[in-house]
């Protein structure tokens, strides 16, 4: 399961990122606390498509799809 298949209002642990991420990605999402072992909620799902909001260490972020389903999640 990735980041993006999560519903509002639920919560994941991050538990590895895809293969094919790349390491500037890796590592800025690293710096801002989506890393293996952390615990992240989805705070808002739009519809159509549009990025999801995620909750890390009591801070929001946007993230789209691209990069939300390279975030494995347990």
């Amino acid at each position: 399961m990735t980041l993006w298949d999560l519903t509002q209002g639920t919560s994941a642990t991050v538990s590895a990122f895809a293969a094919s991420i790349e390491a500037g990605y890796r590592t800025r999402l690293s710096e801002l606390g989506f890393h293996p072992g952390e615990s992240i909620s989805c705070v808002m799902a739009p519809s159509l498509g549009a990025p999801k909001l995620y909750r890390v260490n009591n801070t929001v972020y946007s993230l789209d799809d691209s990069i939300a389903s390279m975030i494995e999640v347990a």
